[in-house]
């Protein structure tokens, strides 16, 4: 129950960070899209922390509060978004188990299994202006350095930055899918919002494993 709890928590600093950045993320979304990432992700992310807080309280372990939480963020998100993250958490879940403790190897297995799992399902390469052009950095990045350390903290925080840095090279970018496609020469010089919001969550999840 130590991991399950912890996971919690986990879930309810997203909550948190996502309401705090709602504005922020829907200004970047107006200039290309609907304006409407920041909102998706409050919606999703509330509804991912009162699911996992639900299943918590019934006794649920790891793998089970995230596949819950993964279910209500897409439910309550909606859109493409709300489907990629809500996968995103199943997959995590998947990745961990509900009866024994997660060591640092499992939970770098689970976040990129979370990747893997966005991958497949949004069908978006690197360089199409996604949130995959933060992930897939943040994955692999994480892979190589904790194959080399085994910090898992150390490797999540090398990963969070090489995310910054991609997110913010989608500003050079222009917009191949969804809605944003239709407006593509106007999503120049602007940052993907899935990619920014990524990138921010993981960077508040590394400071969160070093205890800062």
């Amino acid at each position: 129950q130590e991991l399950a709890s912890r996971l919690q928590g986990v879930l309810a600093m997203i909550a948190g960070l996502c309401a705090e950045h709602e504005e922020e993320w829907g200004a970047i979304d107006a200039i290309a899209g609907d304006g409407d990432h920041g909102q998706g992700m409050v919606l999703g992310s509330k509804g991912a922390e009162e699911a996992g807080a639900k299943a918590l309280e019934r006794g649920a372990g790891a793998r089970t509060i995230l596949v819950h939480a993964g279910t209500a963020w897409a439910e309550s998100a909606g859109g493409t978004s709300g489907a990629l993250w809500g996968a995103a958490l199943t997959a995590a879940g998947g990745a961990l188990s509900d009866d024994s403790a997660a060591d640092a190897a499992a939970v770098v297995a689970a976040l990129t299994s979370a990747v893997g799992a966005v991958r497949r399902l949004g069908g978006a390469q690197p360089g199409d202006k996604t949130m995959i052009d933060a992930a897939v950095p943040f994955a692999e990045t994480l892979e190589r350095d904790f194959e080399r350390s085994a910090a898992l903290g150390e490797s999540v925080a090398s990963a969070a930055a090489a995310a910054t840095e991609a997110a913010a090279q989608t500003a050079e970018l222009t917009a191949r899918l969804g809605r944003s496609r239709v407006l593509g020469e106007r999503s120049l010089g602007t940052p993907d919002p899935g990619a920014v919001s990524f990138s921010q969550l993981m960077t508040a999840l590394a400071e969160r494993l070093e205890g800062k």
